[in-house]
């Protein structure tokens, strides 16, 4: 199975339009325009029941204490851990693309809602595309401005202090279930315990992103 993208390429730096924040000289950071990446497959197996699709950042610091402090740097080697950016469940296998913006454009306070990719976007069954909460649920908990629950695809936001690049894993698994044992709310980790012996096939690109202006010129 194969994956690309239009907005980026594989190993490339993903385009601030598809972040979550950027880079601004007066304030640090922005929210940005939070579009996500085209998304493009083929390739895909026989047998294949439906698609998964998984965003995550291997590079997020597993401690949030000194993240976007001044008075403070995160160093490359602190222990570090995933940070989901987007679950997206029970894609037809007849989908072979997702648009740049379609289901995500624009930072929503308190999280999107758990909607379909499209309008139009079912599987066999007739069940609506499902989008888990990504880990902006967690992070946003104690901000009364911005807490809720996020729904489908927020884009990247590394800390400004981080001396590392955040490097961004877009997964697609093939597998063959039509529509994964995941009851009412879920999060990435539970997908992933849903996969467990029903992946096919799978592809990935990698992209990177950090909001430290001494680190972006030399982000590919």
């Amino acid at each position: 199975m194969r994956l690309w993208s239009d907005s980026f390429r594989d190993g490339g730096r993903i385009p601030a339009a598809c972040a979550f924040a950027a880079i601004d000289p007066a304030s640090r950071v922005r929210l940005s325009d939070n579009r996500n990446p085209h998304l493009a497959w083929d390739d895909v197996p026989n047998g294949t029941e439906s698609l998964l699709l998984l965003v995550i950042d291997g590079d997020a610091p597993l401690s949030a204490d000194d993240a976007n402090r001044a008075d403070r740097t995160l160093a490359p080697g602190i222990p570090r851990g995933d940070f989901f950016h987007w679950i997206l469940t029970d894609i037809p296998p007849s989908v072979r693309m997702i648009a740049e913006g379609a289901p995500s454009s624009g930072v929503t306070p308190g999280g999107k809602p758990a909607t379909p990719l499209d309008a139009h976007a079912v599987d066999g069954a007739g069940h609506p595309l499902r989008q888990g909460v990504n880990d902006y649920t967690g992070w946003y908990a104690a901000d009364p401005a911005m807490a809720g629950d996020y729904y489908g695809y927020d884009g990247p936001c590394p800390p400004w202090n981080d001396l590392r690049v955040h490097h961004y894993i877009f997964r697609l698994y093939a597998l063959d279930e039509p529509r994964l044992a995941l009851q009412g709310r879920f999060s990435g980790p539970d997908a992933l315990a849903a996969l467990h012996g029903h992946i096919l096939d799978e592809a990935q690109i990698i992209g990177s992103y950090t909001l430290n202006p001494a680190l972006a010129p030399a982000t590919p």
